[in-house]
């Protein structure tokens, strides 16, 4: 009998995670079936989608009212054939939301519920690890602080180590990435992140292109990269740049290329979230940023209970970059800030070998240790 594992993947990071993982559980299970929902990654290694995993994209709290109906029809429908099939286990990377629910009720019916991401119980105060202990049999962790929190109640959990850390070079070529985006000059390279989403970009790129218009009355050879996602951020950004009547100022608008532009760069400025974990791996002294809405800053500063919002102070326990958030987030402060890690090479030197550091405690082979955790849970399972 075939071992079958039924999988829900949320987004393009989710199908991506899932796809290394399927690869590497068939180096052990050669004829394993994966079904559920997926994405291109996923389906490219075999994966029975069933529902494609941008299904399961909303847009914020709205969006997700609006297809509260259309989602919960989907979870009860795959929680049937999950029962009728009875697969050897489920995972779920990632989604949450989603997968939590699936990840109870596939437990309750007596199959292994693993969940491949944890969501951050750290960064927030409240029960929902209690949640999660109900839900799941075996937790797969990214960051190596986050099993203990487990550990604490009680749930079986492996760290795993993060993905990017295996595909990021320990030693980025700064001269390759400048060579391929056609960077020259002897002057500064400030990269620019605003965020991947509308929401981030529309609340930062004015406050972006005003700290490098201060940037640039300090020094006339700087240069600025903007790696912009999707071409509604794209158009946001260069309405920012009209309104702000910017033309002048050497702002290279990229088309993605978030790597490669903070690879080429000098100092990153970068609204917190992922990308500002991609630039501590790609050993870059930074500014991390951010805004929203003034309710929601003071609700989740009510929430948080650790002192930074960024992954590479979270991650080394200690303010090592700063952090400009909210009101703080203003040009002048966020330019002085950039121009002090342009100006000190000692502390950017330390800063690398930090985060060189950091790599490596992250570098585990993820999908090889996630497939290994996965496993014993299906030991029996198949022929």
């Amino acid at each position: 009998m075939t071992v079958r594992i039924a999988m829900v993947a949320g987004e393009a990071s989710g199908d991506l995670l899932a796809s290394h993982l399927i690869r590497a559980l068939r180096r052990h299970l050669p004829e394993a079936e994966f079904f559920g929902i997926g994405g291109p990654k996923m389906i490219a290694e075999g994966f029975d989608a069933r529902w494609p995993c941008e299904r399961l994209a909303v847009h914020g709290y709205v969006d997700a009212l609006k297809r509260y109906r259309e989602l919960s029809a989907i979870r009860r429908t795959l929680l049937a054939q999950i029962r009728a099939e009875r697969p050897a286990a489920f995972i779920g990377v990632d989604a949450p939301d989603f997968n939590l629910w699936l990840e109870g009720r596939a437990k309750d019916a007596g199959i292994p519920a693993i969940h491949f991401v944890s969501p951050s119980i750290w960064a927030w105060r409240g029960g929902r690890i209690k949640r999660i202990a109900r839900a799941v049999s075996h937790m797969l962790c990214l960051f190596p602080f986050e099993p203990v929190l487990y550990e604490r109640a009680g749930v079986a959990v492996s760290y795993v180590g993060h993905p990017l850390a295996d595909v990021f070079p320990l030693h980025p070529d700064r001269a390759a990435a400048r060579a391929a985006l056609g960077v020259d000059g002897a002057g500064p390279v400030v990269a620019l992140l605003p965020g991947s989403r509308q929401s981030e970009v529309r609340n930062l790129a004015d406050t972006y292109i005003g700290t490098a218009r201060r940037l640039l009355a300090r020094n006339p050879a700087v240069r600025f990269l903007v790696p912009l996602a999707t071409p509604e951020t794209r158009q946001l950004f260069d309405d920012a740049m009209r309104r702000t009547q910017a033309a002048d100022l050497p702002i290279r608008i990229l088309p993605g290329q978030a790597v490669e532009a903070m690879t080429a760069a000098d100092v990153v400025l970068v609204a917190s979230g992922t990308a500002s974990l991609e630039a501590a791996l790609l050993k870059r002294p930074m500014v991390i940023t951010y805004r929203i809405g003034k309710w929601q800053y003071r609700l989740m500063k009510r929430l948080a209970y650790l002192p930074w919002v960024g992954l590479p102070n979270i991650l080394c326990n200690e303010g090592i970059v700063p952090e400009l958030l909210q009101d703080d987030a203003e040009p002048e402060k966020l330019a002085t800030a950039l121009e002090a890690w342009l100006a000190d090479d000692r502390r950017r030197a330390a800063l690398e070998a930090r985060f060189a550091e950091l790599h490596l405690s992250l570098r585990q082979d993820t999908a090889a240790k996630a497939a290994a955790a996965i496993l014993p849970y299906l030991k029996g399972a198949g022929a």
